[in-house]
């Protein structure tokens, strides 16, 4: 019995000592080089503006740090609100939650076999018989029970299991800032497919608006058709324009419709069930400061690039996984317990039965085969290194279109604006000439018409700051590391609690 557990101890020491070796080679994170600017030209300091909703100039505040939720600079208490109830209910981030929480329980599983012995208790009875052309005594069927506690270790020498246990860590992480990028983007969407219907709200009430308009002046034509003032070519022209006009709304309304499904199936529910705000333009403000990180930091706060560091991790400790398995496999074994024919017998001094064991498994010929993966796996590890550098690249590249875009989008819509200005001020001016008679009924049409055009560019052009806005956050990384830790908790399990 001493003998056994000096063993025991002796195998714990070998453990210990030989713990601090592991082949392979150890991962240290890329070390890119960032540009000192997003964009090559530098950006103003402030966006034009505009005395028009959502016309309001915006500053860059560089080294600023995004907010957690950066939702709510837009100043919407519905789009608040529907967020919320996205972050509670949607499927995809439920998803991601629970791919999570996989990765982490794989990870302890790996831990526990890889760092821990492997120690069983067995109780067994067996009644058995013997050949007769082996056995001397009187009978050969006998019953025989057990009960044993064995213990069994695998020595990570060359560190195969610590770099095992070291992959399922990275992948715990890319699993980790998958949840904060699909968040980020569960969050985007819904914001962006707000914005999209007050943009197809605004585009559908001026179109309403120009068909209004449209039909009174079909009314006057007509009267003047029946007084002989006019001919009939100008007033199948009013008509066709009409019907021109009208014939834009459907397309507009079928939009509205597909952006509120849409929007339902993002906070988790059916679009049949219609308990959604409606969102126009007027009830969003459009926020005037808005926070840039310094180039430095994006690689850390972008979930894409930190997700595609830890697979780079991961096919590094592969690397070392597979060297490990070129070495010899060392494993310890150990028994002990009782063996008797009878229970009465089963725990006596003269029914003890022990065992202690090593075995080494050392390949020697496999076809290359363990050559091959390793081979394989520093492929891996680059192919890894070449996907980080260009997702970086990637990330940078978001960054730089949204600040130019942020910055156009504003002279853009001043332009539209000033164009809108001048564009009502014709219309007025020629529908008086018109009533006077001192324009022709064409002159009337092209009027009507650059209006309208005009009119939807500058609700598109608003609406696109509003989006461009969302798109810089989400580009950033979102702020996710200003936010309280969201809980990946099982329904289930809480359930259970």
């Amino acid at each position: 019995m001493k003998s056994f557990f000096v063993s025991i101890f002796f195998v714990v020491i070998v453990v210990v000592i030989m713990s601090s070796c592991a082949v392979g080679p150890d991962f240290r994170s890329p070390e890119l080089a960032p540009p000192g600017h997003y964009t090559a030209v530098p950006l103003p300091i402030q966006t034009a503006s505009v005395l028009e909703s959502g016309g309001a100039a915006q500053y860059f505040a560089f080294t600023e740090d995004l907010p957690g939720e950066w939702w709510k600079l837009f100043r919407s208490p519905e789009l608040d609100g529907l967020i919320k109830k996205g972050l509670e209910d949607s499927p995809t981030l439920t998803a991601a939650q629970a791919a999570l929480r996989k990765a982490e329980e794989d990870l302890r599983a790996t831990s526990g076999s890889t760092t821990y012995p492997a120690v069983n208790a067995g109780l067994q009875a067996t009644r058995q018989q013997t050949s007769g052309n082996v056995t001397t005594g009187p009978s050969n069927t006998y019953n025989l029970y057990n009960a044993s506690v064995s213990v069994s270790y695998t020595l990570d020498f060359f560190g195969g299991g610590r770099r095992q246990i070291e992959a399922y860590q990275a992948q715990v992480d890319y699993q980790r800032y998958i949840f904060e990028a699909t968040y980020l983007t569960l969050t985007a969407n819904i914001v962006t497919t707000a914005i999209s219907e007050a943009s197809l709200r605004a585009q559908i009430d001026s179109t309403k608006e120009v068909i209004a308009a449209q039909q009174k002046q079909l009314a006057v034509i007509k009267k003047q058709y029946e007084l002989g003032a006019l001919s009939l070519a100008a007033l199948l022209s009013q008509e066709t324009e009409l019907a021109m006009t009208a014939a834009t709304l459907p397309p507009l309304e079928k939009q509205l419709n597909a952006t509120r499904h849409a929007l339902a199936v993002l906070i988790g529910q059916f679009p049949g069930e219609g308990k959604l705000p409606e969102f126009n333009l007027a009830s969003l403000h459009l926020p005037e400061s808005l926070p840039v990180s310094l180039p430095s930091l994006l690689a850390r706060q972008r979930p894409d690039i930190r997700a595609s560091e830890a697979l780079l991790h991961q096919a590094c400790a592969t690397v070392g996984v597979a060297t490990a398995n070129l070495y010899p496999q060392i494993t310890l074994s150990a028994g002990y317990g009782f063996q008797a024919i009878a229970t009465d017998l089963l725990f006596n001094g003269q029914s003890v039965a022990w065992n202690l064991g090593a075995g080494l498994l050392q390949p020697i010929f496999r076809g290359g085969e363990l050559a091959a993966k390793r081979k394989s796996a520093i492929a891996a590890y680059d192919q890894a290194t070449s996907q980080y550098r260009q997702t970086v690249l990637k990330a940078f590249q978001d960054v730089a279109d949204v600040l130019r875009a942020l910055e156009t989008d504003a002279r853009t819509l001043q332009a539209q604006t000033e164009a809108q200005i001048a564009a009502k001020a014709t219309l007025d001016l020629i529908e008086k000439q018109y009533e006077l008679g001192a324009v022709n009924y064409l002159a009337l049409l092209i009027a009507q018409r650059d209006f309208q055009k005009i009119r939807i560019n500058v609700i598109a052009a608003q609406a696109q700051r509003y989006a461009d806005t969302a798109a810089l956050f989400q580009a950033l990384g979102g702020g996710w590391w200003n936010r309280k830790a969201v809980s990946t908790d099982s329904p289930v399990e809480k359930a259970g609690e």
